[in-house]
């Protein structure tokens, strides 16, 4: 199943949705202050990106840095009931790895 647009739209408005503690406050500061600088691609665009390579239903986003650099992490509950997290590079939209819980 692809996840379509109204998918991810209510994803990501789930997401803003979670109450504001601090450390998801820094996390949405560290969002919108790396896209000011360009140093990331918005979420629409990773999302529309990796599209063709997601079996399922993203059901959580998270902007992390790993090795000195931004990364998407997608949590994916796969059409088979698997759940997988992919890691995508915030600034090329390149996939970089994909797991498996």
């Amino acid at each position: 199943m692809q996840f379509s647009q109204s998918n991810r739209a209510l994803t990501l408005s789930l997401a803003l949705l979670v109450p504001a503690l601090p450390a998801v406050a820094d996390d949405h500061d560290l969002a919108r202050e790396a896209l000011q600088r360009g140093e990331v691609r918005p979420i629409a665009e990773i999302l529309s990106s990796v599209d063709a390579q997601v079996n399922g239903d993203i059901i959580e986003v998270e902007l992390e840095r790993e090795d000195g650099r931004l990364v998407y992490e997608l949590k994916v509950i796969e059409s088979d009931g698997r759940v997988s997290e992919i890691l995508v590079d915030a600034a090329s939209a390149e996939v970089l790895s994909r797991k498996y819980d």
